[in-house]
Order: structure tokens, then C-alpha cells, then sequence
């Protein structure tokens, strides 16, 4: 396997077109990023449950393992938090939000231009790299621990995507106080924003975990303004943070 490169990062491409896999890694190479190549499902899965990558490239059409299916055994059984960037052919919202659901952490529409997909790996490896100091977040019956990414509500433990832990992150800290959608994506993607769906299709599969189980919402859309995470149903939002 190829050394990490430290300014730019290790790569796995998981690709079975072989046109676009060479393209993308002749790329990303010049770019000085180290990469790994899988032609199907099975044998991605295996080489990103047994190294660790800086970030995922994968195909959703693969042989033998589909992109989606990989991703969420990528979650569930190998336990591993590596950003992952799904390609896609399909751009629907609803072909979104499924991707986002099985794991991944940003998607690009087939055909893409090569810059774009760069910048975009660029923005999940440093926002993964960021060191973020250890905290227990609470915000009403809702406990978020980011030293082990341990996610619990009414004693209930939760699993979500590590963009959905970011997106907790970052509006627990601020509550009850109102984060703007430009706030929120900067802080996740840096300059390399995605498109007006990513975020909105993160956030309703968040809900879908940390709200719909629960009698009351803690996440509350804020016309014209962006979002926020309050227990508005206690007279005083119960919000604590200790390092």
C-alpha cells in the first residue's frame, strides 16, 4: 500500500470503470495524493476496513458489492469514519438522500469535472484532520461525547453519519443560538461547497435519528435565518458544555 503523503493525503478509488479510475488517479497523483484502486465492491471493502485512508472515492454502480451497500457495511460492521465521496450517475434527492443515509459524507454527479472532485476531497480530508478538542455536549436529552463520537438521547445510543456528528457538533455548541447555512457549511466543507441539497438532505436524515424516535424536536429549521438545536419545550433550554 502507498506511503501517506502528509500535505495531500492516501486515497482509495473505488471505481470498476476503467476510464474514469485512471483518469482520476493519474490526477490526483500529479496533485500529490498517494491512491488506492479497487474495481469492485468486495475488494474496496476489504482494503477500507484494513488500511486507513484520509478519504473514500467510491462508485455507487460496482460489481459484485454496490456502492451503497459497501458504505453502510463501511459503517455498521467495520466501524470505520473515513470520509467518503460517492460518485453518482443518478442526481435525484431522493438518490441523495440515500447515499447520505448508507454514509457517505458528499456525493458528485457523473459526468464531474476532476477539479471539482479534488477540491471536495481537499475540504473532507481537512475538515477530518482538524483536531477538535474533547468535549461532552449536551443539549436537552441529548448527549453527543465527540472524544469517542458516542451519540445518545433519553439514554437511547443513536448512530449517524460523521457529517451528521459534525452538523451536532457544531449547532450544540451554538445553542440555543440560531447557525446560519452558510455558517454551517463553511465550517464543514470550507470553500468547497456543495451543492443546495447536500445540506438540506443531511439534515432530514439527522431528524430522521434524533427527532422522529422522540416525542418533542430538538432541531428547528428557522425561516430565512438557518438552524438551531434547543429543547424548546423546557422553560429554560438545558445546555451544557464541559471540556
Amino acid at each position: 500500500m502507498s506511503t501517506r503523503d502528509e500535505q495531500s493525503g492516501l486515497v482509495l478509488l473505488i471505481e470498476d470503470n476503467a476510464q474514469i479510475a485512471e483518469m482520476v488517479g493519474e490526477f490526483l497523483e500529479r496533485r500529490g495524493y498517494s491512491v488506492d484502486y479497487a474495481a469492485d465492491g468486495v475488494s474496496g471493502l476489504h482494503l477500507a476496513v484494513s488500511n486507513s485512508y484520509d478519504v473514500i472515492v467510491l462508485d455507487l454502480m460496482l460489481p459484485g458489492l454496490d456502492g451503497l451497500e459497501l458504505c453502510r457495511k463501511l459503517r455498521r460492521e467495520g466501524k470505520k469514519a473515513t470520509p467518503v465521496l460517492m460518485l453518482t450517475a443518478r442526481d435525484t434527492l431522493e438518490d441523495k438522500l440515500e447515499g447520505l443515509e448508507a454514509g457517505a459524507d458528499d456525493y458528485l454527479v457523473k459526468p464531474f469535472e476532476v477539479r471539482e472532485l479534488e477540491a471536495r476531497l481537499r475540504a473532507l480530508i481537512r475538515r477530518d484532520r482538524r483536531q477538535v478538542s474533547a468535549e461532552v455536549l449536551t443539549v436537552g436529552d441529548m448527549t453527543l461525547d465527540t472524544a469517542t463520537l458516542r451519540l445518545t438521547r433519553s439514554g437511547r445510543e443513536l448512530t449517524v453519519s460523521p457529517i451528521g456528528l459534525k452538523l451536532l457538533a457544531i449547532l450544540m455548541r451554538e445553542s440555543p443560538r440560531v447557525v446560519s447555512r452558510r455558517d454551517i457549511e463553511r465550517e464543514i466543507w470550507g470553500d468547497a461547497l456543495p451543492d443546495s441539497d447536500t445540506l438540506r438532505s443531511h439534515l432530514y436524515n439527522l431528524r430522521r435519528v434524533i427527532d422522529k424516535p422522540f416525542e418533542h424536536p430538538l432541531l428547528h429549521t428557522i425561516h430565512s435565518a438557518g438552524y438551531r438545536l434547543a429543547d424548546l419545550d423546557a422553560e429554560v433550554p438545558n445546555v451544557s458544555q464541559t471540556a
